[in-house]
């Protein structure tokens, strides 16, 4: 809560690594919400989305009739209206909950550019590869008895057609990819995690630079 006095959960996150030609900065996503020693009151939000509830028996529904295109396309609108409603949401953060930009005017191409301030980058993806933080975003969200999302042991979201991920706030937020980490990161990582070298190498292995 906003006295600060308690620690809840801590997220974790991946520095990148790689040596990279005129790059002068190394990034990760804690890079982007203040340290506590600031005296910044920051925040960083979760969310979790679904558009895929009854989705089973629709799909059930096209295959019984052999019917593969409306198949097709009932989880393609499924994963859209998902993926439409994330961004619903993330706007009425900037815009209403949180209120940092009140007064945004943006039209849907600009959006689709990511033209306004903040990010909602999600566990898996380049910025956060690690799915296992999908783990703590359940228990701190209840996304299961709240909005009927569950996570497989790979970490997928069931329905398929969800959507979710962290909202950051900060001006200089910007999606980037992790790219190749070495192992002193993979096993400080790890112990952050509270996790075993071998497991965390398992669900890291495509983002390692190094043979296990």
């Amino acid at each position: 809560d906003d006295t600060r006095t308690k620690v809840v959960e801590t997220l974790c996150t991946l520095r990148q690594q790689e040596l990279r030609e005129e790059q002068g900065e190394y990034l990760a996503m804690s890079d982007f919400i203040a340290p506590k020693e600031s005296g910044v009151a920051d925040y960083i939000g979760l969310f979790a989305v679904t558009a895929g509830i009854g989705m089973d028996k629709l799909l059930a529904a096209h295959e019984e009739k052999n019917d593969d295109y409306g198949k097709i396309m009932a989880q393609a609108l499924g994963d859209r209206l998902a993926e439409a409603l994330a961004e619903k949401l993330h706007r009425d953060v900037r815009v209403s909950e949180w209120g940092y930009s009140a007064d945004e005017q943006m039209d849907a191409e600009d959006m689709l550019k990511v033209k306004y301030q903040g990010i909602r980058p999600a566990p898996g993806y380049p910025s956060q590869p690690d799915h296992t933080e999908k783990d703590k975003m359940w228990k701190l969200l209840q996304a299961q008895d709240l909005a009927s999302i569950e996570l497989t042991e790979s970490m997928a979201m069931l329905p398929a057609a969800s959507v979710s991920g962290l909202y950051f706030a900060n001006p200089e937020s910007k999606y980037f990819a992790v790219g190749k980490i070495q192992k002193d990161q993979v096993t400080d990582y790890a112990a952050r995690k509270q996790m075993d070298l071998e497991t965390c190498e398992r669900w890291l292995a495509p983002m390692l630079g190094y043979d296990r």
